[in-house]
């Protein structure tokens, strides 16, 4: 894109996370000249994958959800080459291991969901009723719902403490990203109908291939990378480097405290932060591709990825994921070594730790009431947009990005 055609962006969208993409192609798409701004050396924000020694590092523990409907209308599935986990898990209670999984995709696991052998009777009862209510209700419904945090809400449909401190919380803990399940409930349903009515996958080649397959559409000369944007002026926005872009719209699409940063006048959430901890073993410690949580909060999840994705490590080489809250301070490695070992029920010792990666910001915190969407608008040509003003997940940040275009579009094409 030479300088001349930069001046002439009709909008500046800043940040190429999804919720980025996602505006810069719906705005691409219907005409208008995007400049498309990123910091960054590539695409995906917190969803990216590197690459080292064969191995492929997602930057924090990520799933993709089959269901979601911006996946279904912006993805080509069949191109990301998806490897889908058990559907199930495995819960390391205080009574020992549990199996809990969905016996109409794993029809062998059936017998694991007899009365009294994962969970009493009482409480299959209420998870059954959960879990259909969540997948047939109308999203509408979930949308209506007096807002609650999820711990009330699974008391409220008759689960036991011991199934919610055994099971469900050490589960969601992982998918929320703080243990004491204070998250909005109607965001919880939204999350059990998702994984009820999709599959949980990983692209064989990382969960960066998510945003770089929406990048790929982009048309030439709208992405610039390493391009920091220092401050949102009257008259578009001024770089890093002392640049600018003119534009009259301009659309924040980063994550909270960078937005906060660039519109001083924005409330944020607070978010959560998780270290993930990526391990390589010459003889992984189980052949299946299901996930383990722990119940007593040493660890949030783990799972061997090479066994959902061979392509996550070199031959004859496992890759095992394990996540916590939280940073990584001194030891903390070690200590969720000894538990991996408690885990799995073998030695670690031997066990090679590829990388850590801690992510700053790796969800917005979302307290009751918490509103599933809002307005893209903050101003007079100045929009904001991301998971932080939608959901905490895949979908919230696509259909972010797909508000704010379509607000964008709204309030300026009348005018054009």
């Amino acid at each position: 894109m030479s300088d001349g055609q930069r001046r002439a962006a009709d909008a500046v969208v800043v940040g190429a996370g999804l919720a980025g993409l996602a505006c810069a192609l719906d705005l691409c798409r219907a005409g208008w000249r995007v400049a498309l701004l990123e910091a960054s050396d590539g695409v995906g924000g917190r969803m990216r994958t590197d690459r080292r020694d064969g191995f492929l590092l997602d930057r924090g523990f990520q799933v993709f959800n089959t269901s979601y409907p911006q996946v279904k209308r912006r993805m080509e599935l069949k191109s990301l080459r998806l490897r889908p986990f058990t559907a199930g898990v495995v819960a390391h209670t205080s009574n020992g291991p549990v199996r809990l999984a969905d016996p109409t995709r794993e029809p062998r696991a059936a017998g694991t969901l007899l009365p009294g052998r994962a969970l009493p009777a009482r409480d299959l009862a209420a998870l059954a009723a959960l879990t259909a209510r969540d997948a047939v209700l109308p999203v509408a419904v979930t949308r209506r719902r007096r807002d609650r945090p999820t711990s009330a809400a699974l008391s409220r449909v008759g689960l036991s403490d011991a199934a919610i401190a055994g099971i469900l919380r050490p589960f969601l803990s992982g998918v929320f990203l703080e243990d004491r399940l204070e998250t909005s409930a109607r965001f919880f349903h939204l999350v059990w109908r998702s994984m009820v009515r999709g599959s949980l996958c990983l692209p064989a080649e990382g969960i960066g291939a998510v945003p770089a397959q929406l990048a790929d559409g982009l048309p030439d000369g709208v992405l610039r990378l390493g391009t920091p944007v220092a401050e949102i002026t009257d008259a578009g926005v001024l770089l890093g480097d002392g640049g600018e872009v003119p534009a009259r719209v301009v659309v924040v699409a980063t994550d909270p405290a960078t937005a906060a940063g660039l519109l001083p006048d924005l409330t944020v959430p607070d978010t959560r932060t998780v270290t993930t901890y990526y391990h390589a073993t010459d003889s992984p410690p189980t052949a299946e591709p299901i996930l383990t949580v722990d119940s007593t909060g040493a660890v949030l999840n783990t799972c061997v990825l090479s066994q959902v994705a061979p392509t996550y490590a070199p031959p004859g080489t496992g890759l095992v994921s394990t996540s916590v809250l939280g940073t990584d301070p001194p030891g903390r490695g070690q200590a969720v070594l000894r538990r991996l070992a408690e885990l799995y029920g073998t030695d670690t010792s031997g066990w090679e730790q590829v990388a850590a990666r801690t992510v700053d910001g790796a969800l917005p915190a979302m307290l009751p009431p918490w509103p599933l969407s809002r307005t893209t608008r903050i101003g007079s040509g100045r929009y904001v947009c991301g998971d932080h003003r939608a959901t905490g997940s895949v979908q919230g940040a696509l259909a972010s990005g797909t508000r704010a275009a379509r607000e964008v579009r709204a309030d300026r094409e009348p005018q054009r």
